[in-house]
């Protein structure tokens, strides 16, 4: 199979998708839900349709009314997506390639290599060692030589001259140094020779003592004296003290386990004094301390160094004796094997390959992974012995004879493993004859490694994180060096990588990575994709792989991968993301990307070649643009090289993409095109500011903040970061602009100010939310008082504040975010400098600031962001803030008259309370993380003649405050330093866009979630109990609510807001104005968890809904300022987790403290509005805004409520009694308009479509009390008006599924109606003891599937649950 059709089709198979709404449904689908949609009428359109007649259309309306019931469980599933797992700091640093820790542990700490080898022979050949009584016939062959066959001088050179060539076969770039038969003297001065020329090298001493005694019990080994007529001693002690470390010792002896014993202690009494410790010495010995070396002459005499150094032909001839070819095959053959070593092509290759493969197998499995890494990846030389050691402990073991090493190895000679190695021999013996007869004849590959790749493919259709390793990884890796199998072994070693970081880190492990680097090098097409699969891989897993791609030039590879169009957008993304590591936080790999044109690849790519087609795969858009703002992070040229190449208007086109990754990328990368500036550049006066740059940045910046209200707080949260670096890199101009921004203009100005000390006043008109309101008074957008800090102090000498202090409201100053002519302010620039005297600041106009309106608008928007919803946004937002002199000050929400806060909410420091003792008891003057000791006082509401008030309170008396005082001001962010200092940068908030995206590809990208199956039969039983329970209702012909099945006393102070049950467990959700949220089980009558929505000190509760409620379902909390906060696992204690937070009025303080919102499930779509002329509809899916609709009516909404039948079709009541239908889906919007509540004006409390599958039907009630039937198919008028209540009416509940309506009153009454008007219940105050307790009723909600009625009330905080008489509790 191609690679294309293997890695490609799992990638399009179980690539994320795309987030998209439901599609518009067709005209043709479905007749019962969508007929009549082109007869809908306009407003105030034609009358009432005909209908069909007779029984054929009651069949027809019957079967699609079936259809319509399976029709009506929503599939669309939102807000499922990993961002809403988290996205914070904490999120993105576990998801982020690491460079430290565990996972960078695979990468040899030193590198090593044996830079001299010291060959030391005792052989005295002719002359036996005392102690030795040999066997008749012996082993006598030394390095395959007799040393009988010629005089022993001549075969003492030989067998010398032998053994250096057979260790350069392993290590030919090391120097050797042979002694025979030495001296302590010649030892003495061979080791220090060795060590010289080693210098922090190994140094490898191999003794082959077989013409001396044994080692002796104190570990001295023998040597001679210069006659030869005496053994001399030689304590290991003195050999150890030459060599010195690192070192490694090979003794081919009898009783050699004496030496290393000798070793052992001479090492523990290194560390235990203060010798240094961390000796390097590695011991590979022939046999124990009791054992004597194999004579049989089967084996040469120096069995343990033939298999150390000539392991293929000591195996052949070893395994040639035990195999059926004992008697058949000439041995002699087995030197005449044909090839080289290093030739895989060739039989003696291919044995040496499979050899190494097997033994490197063995050796992954059974040793410690630090002591594979040290043994077999940190020096060639010592891979190559301990690789041959295993078969020497295979072969001796079977003489009887074990061979030990330092560091001890576990024992390996019966590996199944060697049993592959066995039929490797035997195949090989068995063509021997035949390939040397005919030297021309084709060499047929050894199956090895087919049939090894087969298992390790065996391994990963069954194998995972929790089972034993897969034992053919290492042989994977020696596949890689066969081009017949390359590609194989590269898709089945991407597929094991897949599974997992910790398959990741075993590949790294098991030495993958100096192949996969080498592989870039290759020119080959077929290995394109699955390379750059492997390598997203390894880097989503260690950045630190960066350095050696840069250095080997793999960024280029990445480069043209990515700029080809013949590859899928899923695996060019993952080049995107290969250079977006490459380049991060690396200044040569940013430099390499330069010079290489990244730049003008990415935004080639980011463009469509035609502006009519759609954009490409989000998944390329996002990695393009995080590679982008990457290469751009801290990297001025490149900055400037991007503005220069119109990268910002590119990019800022994906500022509107569905997908919020997307959007949050495109942010993130425009946001690294600002520079933050540094103390050269801003410093001093320096005014020779590239004003081409400043420019293009005003411009980034003005595309930013047309975001700053995005529904996904993943989008907001890079807004308010890149805004934050603008706030940095423009410190000293905002900061002018801040401070002239609120400085008061003139004294006649001021007149307009009211005194403070009427604030506290009952009867004084002004609250905190309409004190924010004022045409003249702070901006909507800042809502809590600012405090403005110039750089200079605003406090003069005597240490009062001045009035000429900038300390105004900002709509005094022409240019503010609320004023009309803040346009003209923009263009005309201001001309400001400052100048300090008296510890004052003036202001005289110098030199311009480029459009000083970008600065204004900056600020408003920041003063927004500084209340976002969702807390780390927000926390960033008062950063960006105080970085520039501003600092909020959290207005509290009292009770005015009630003396006292709420609980758990401060007043005032005491330093604030002389002469303040009235205005600060709603000013919490303790601003976010920013602790000072003294505050501004706030600005009065605007109003007239109240001069002296304003005077007073702003003469109010304050100690001077001294930067470097403890008790003053210290804190850096609001000193006189007009430019970024270090502290300033230390406290950036950091972006984690990227962090956080590169955990999508340390996820399995070629296979699908293992818990979909249990979603999906979860999402099954619930659609058959819903089903069931629809069909139920609509059989009830009569649902009376009588019997009140549960009473929950909730505890809030002000009363029950709002309640909804949950569709598929006995739970019961309210929350009150204070928007603390209560979970209760109504049959087990036990509360289940209670949390605050937010901690913010406005509150207020508009409505509770639920998400998803088929799936795991979310709660969505909407405050009455049009803040939306969505919460899951909100019925688990204490384990409630915010997904997501927005406004869903955009800030807009227009829509005032009455935002009324509704959710449709079938389209995923939220509708909000208020006090405003437009309805916002909000793609909770791609959490954007879809539509802004205007309500075409002079008074504000009061009601919504969306189609449970058609998708895109919503209901409003108006504040002026009137009623409209909206669909999304039409040109036009509004497709149905009436008042049925004339001549009655009194707002419209609720509204609702009618219960089943009548898209036409719905249902109005005011606040006078009557509730209005209108089919919107018929005239504006109502066919059906029921008077339930006499002006009271405060509540409405349409059941979705059973005929039946609810409506509640002040007056403590709730009454249950038919949909043919007939009252089916009456439930009202009873005052006596066993009678129903119900307070003024705040609000209702049936359940959506059974016939159960929850009822709010205001006064007594009770929730009460109704139900038919005959329900029974499960």
């Amino acid at each position: 199979m191609a690679l294309g059709d293997l890695m490609a089709s799992r990638l399009v198979a179980h690539a994320p998708s795309s987030s998209a709404s439901p599609p518009l449904p067709a005209p043709s689908s479905s007749a019962t839900l969508r007929r009549g949609d082109a007869g809908l009428p306009a407003a105030n359109g034609p009358a009432e349709q005909p209908r069909e007649e007779g029984p054929g259309a009651a069949a027809a309306e019957e079967e699609g009314t079936a259809a319509a019931v399976v029709a009506c469980l929503p599939q669309v599933v939102v807000l499922r997506e990993q961002r809403h797992e988290g996205f914070d700091e904490a999120a993105a640093a576990a998801a982020a390639p690491s460079t430290s820790g565990p996972v960078s542990k695979w990468r040899p700490k030193d590198r090593m290599k044996t830079g001299c080898v010291a060959l030391v022979l005792c052989l005295n050949i002719s002359v036996d060692p005392p102690d030795v009584i040999k066997i008749s016939p012996c082993a006598r062959m030394e390095c395959w030589i007799d040393p009988f066959s010629m005089a022993p001088p001549k075969a003492l050179e030989t067998i010398g001259k032998t053994l250096h060539s057979q260790y350069d076969r392993w290590q030919p770039k090391a120097r050797y140094k042979l002694q025979l038969d030495p001296t302590v003297e010649e030892v003495k001065k061979l080791c220090n020779t060795c060590r010289k020329y080693a210098r922090s090298e190994r140094v490898l001493f191999h003794y082959n003592g077989h013409g001396v005694p044994k080692p002796t019990a104190n570990g001295e080994i023998w040597v001679f004296n210069k006659s030869y007529t005496q053994y001399i001693p030689l304590p290991i002690t003195d050999l150890d003290s030459w060599l010195k470390t690192p070192s490694i010792y090979v003794f081919d002896c009898s009783a050699a386990g004496m030496i290393v014993k000798a070793f052992l202690e001479r090492l523990d009494w290194s560390s235990s004094s203060s010798a240094s410790s961390s000796k390097d010495c590695i011991l590979l010995a022939a046999c124990e301390a009791h054992q004597t070396l194999p004579q049989s002459a089967e084996y040469p005499a120096d069995v343990f160094t033939a298999c150390l150094t000539t392991p293929i032909k000591m195996a052949l001839h070893w395994f040639c004796k035990r195999s059926l070819f004992r008697g058949s095959l000439d041995h002699s053959l087995i030197d005449q094997i044909p090839g080289r070593q290093n030739d895989r092509k060739t039989l003696l290759g291919e044995l040496n390959w499979i050899f190494t493969a097997i033994t490197d197998t063995i050796a992954w499995n059974v040793l410690p992974h630090d002591l594979f890494q040290r043994l077999f990846r940190q020096d060639l030389l010592v891979a190559s012995l301990f690789r041959n050691f295993l078969l020497a402990e295979r072969i001796m073991r079977s003489a009887n004879c074990s061979p030990i090493t330092y560091p001890l190895l576990p024992p390996t000679h019966q590996h199944h493993m060697w049993d592959a190695w066995d039929m490797s021999a035997e195949i090989c013996l068995s063509k021997l004859p035949q390939l040397i007869a005919d030297p021309n004849a084709e060499f047929q590959p050894s199956p090895f490694f087919t049939e090894q790749l087969t298992a390790f493919e065996v391994w990963l259709d069954h194998g995972s994180e929790d089972k034993k390793p897969p034992e053919q990884l290492p042989i994977v890796l020696q596949v890689l060096l066969s081009q017949s199998h390359r590609f194989r072994a590269l898709v089945l070693l991407g597929r094991f990588l897949d599974m997992g970081p910790w398959a990741v880190d075993l590949a790294l492990s098991v030495g993958i990575f100096p192949y996969v680097l080498k592989l870039l090098q290759t020119s080959a097409m077929e290995l394109r994709q699955i390379l750059v699969f492997i390598w997203t891989k390894i880097l989503s897993l260690d950045k630190s792989c960066q350095v050696d791609l840069v250095k080997d030039g793999g960024h280029a590879y990445f480069i043209r991968f990515l700029d080809s169009l013949d590859a899928y957008p899923e695996q060019r993304a993952m080049a995107a993301f290969v250079l977006a590591v490459i380049v991060d936080g690396h200044r040569g790999g940013q430099e390499a990307c330069i010079n290489a044109g990244l730049i003008d690849v990415c935004l080639r790519h980011l463009q469509p070649e035609n502006p009519h087609d759609a954009q490409t795969e989000p998944l390329l858009l996002q990695w393009l643009c995080l590679c982008l703002g990457k290469f751009w992070e801290d990297f001025p040229e490149a900055q400037l090289l991007g503005l220069q190449s119109n990268a910002p208007e590119i990019v800022a086109c994906l500022l509107s993409e569905p997908q919020p990754e997307v959007r949050a990328s495109a942010v993130f990368a425009l946001g690294n095109l600002l520079d933050i500036g540094s103390p050269s550049q801003n410093g001093g006066d320096d005014d020779s500011d590239d004003d081409e740059k400043v420019r293009a940045e005003i411009n980034v910046v003005r595309s930013l903040l047309q975001v700053s209200s995005d529904g996904s707080p993943l989008v907001r949260a890079e807004v308010s970061v890149a805004l934050t670096r603008f706030a940095l890199g423009h410190n000293k101009q905002l900061k002018i602009v801040a401070a002239e921004y609120w400085r008061p203009q003139t004294n006649s100005l001021l007149k307009s100010l009211p005194s403070l000390a009427n604030i506290n006043n009952p009867s004084n008109a002004y609250t905190p939310s309409n004190f924010l309101q004022g045409s003249s008074g702070l901006s909507s957008h800042i809502g809590p008082v600012l405090r403005v800090g110039s750089d200079n102090s605003a406090t003069g000498r005597d240490g009062r504040i001045s009035t000429s202090s900038p300390i105004a409201t900002n709509s005094i100053m022409h240019g503010s975010p609320q004023s009309d002519d803040s346009s003209q302010h923009s263009d005309s620039g201001i001309l400001l400098r400052e100048n300090a005297s008296n510890g004052g600041t003036s202001y005289t106009r110098s030199r311009p600031i480029i459009d000083s309106g970008i600065y204004t608008q900056f600020i408003s928007t920041m003063c927004s962001v500084a209340k976002d919803p969702y807390p780390r946004i927000a926390s960033i937002g008062r950063r960006a803030l105080s970085l520039v002199g501003v600092e909020q000050v959290v207005m509290r929400n009292t009770r005015f008259g009630s003396g006292g806060a709420h609980p758990g909410e401060t007043s005032a420091p005491p330093s604030l309370n002389i002469g303040m003792a009235r205005s600060s008891s709603w000013f919490d003057m303790n601003s976010g993380n920013f602790s000072m000791s003294f505050r501004t006082p706030p600005v009065s509401p605007p109003q007239h003649d109240y001069l002296t008030g304003l005077r007073r309170v702003c003469s109010m008396e304050f100690r001077p405050h001294l930067l470097n005082s403890p008790d003053g001001l210290a804190d850096p962010l609001l000193s006189s330093a007009a430019t970024p200092s270090t502290s300033e940068l230390n406290i950036l908030p950091q972006s984690t866009i990227y962090s956080w995206s590169c955990g999508h590809f340390s996820r399995p990208l070629l296979t699908g979630s293992d818990d979909n199956g249990e979603v999906s039969a979860r999402r099954e039983e619930r659609e058959r109990t819903a089903l069931d329970c629809i069909a139920k209702c609509q059989r009830s012909s009569a649902c009376k609510m009588t019997s009140q099945i549960a009473s929950w006393d909730t505890k809030f102070e002000l009363g029950t807001k709002s309640a909804l049950l949950l569709p598929f467990s006995p739970i019961v959700v309210a929350a009150d104005e204070n928007e603390q949220i209560r979970v209760w089980n109504y049959d087990d009558a036990l509360p289940v968890n209670t949390f605050e929505n937010h901690k913010l000190s406005e509150r207020g509760l508009s409505k509770l809904l639920l998400i998803n409620e088929l799936d795991e379902s979310l709660l969505l909390v909407g405050s009455s300022d049009g803040n939306v906060r969505i919460w899951r696992n909100y019925t688990q204690k204490g384990g409630q987790k915010l997904v997501t937070a927005f406004s869903s009025v955009q800030g807009n303080r227009a829509a005032g403290r009455s935002v009324v919102i509704d959710w449709q499930q079938q389209s995923g779509y939220l509708y909000s509005s208020g006090d405003m002329s437009s309805i916002l509809v909000w793609d909770l899916d791609k959490e954007q805004l879809l539509s802004t609709i205007q309500s075409s009516a002079d008074s504000g909404i009061s009601a919504l409520s969306a189609s449970q039948v058609r998708c895109g079709q919503f209901a409003a009541g108006f504040l002026d009694a009137s009623v409209r239908i909206f669909d999304v889906r039409t040109p036009d919007r509004l497709v149905y308009t009436a008042k049925p509540h004339a001549p009655r004006t009194e707002k419209v409390v609720g509204i609702g479509f009618q219960p089943g599958f009548d898209p036409y039907k719905i249902v109005s009630a005011s606040q006078a009390g009557d509730i209005q039937f209108l089919d919107v198919r018929r005239a504006a008028e109502p066919y059906l008006t029921i008077e339930a209540h006499r002006g009271s009416l405060t509540a409405l509940a349409v059941h979705r599924h059973a005929p039946v309506i609810a409506s509640g009153s002040a007056k403590q009454m709730i009454k249950v109606f038919s949909l043919e008007g007939e009252q089916l219940t009456l439930i009202r105050y009873q005052p006596s003891f066993m009678g129903q307790r119900i307070g003024s009723v705040n609000c209702l909600s049936f359940h959506p599937y059974k016939s159960l009625l929850s009822a709010g009330a205001g006064d007594n905080a009770l929730v009460s649950i109704y139900a038919e008489d005959n329900y029974q509790v499960k």
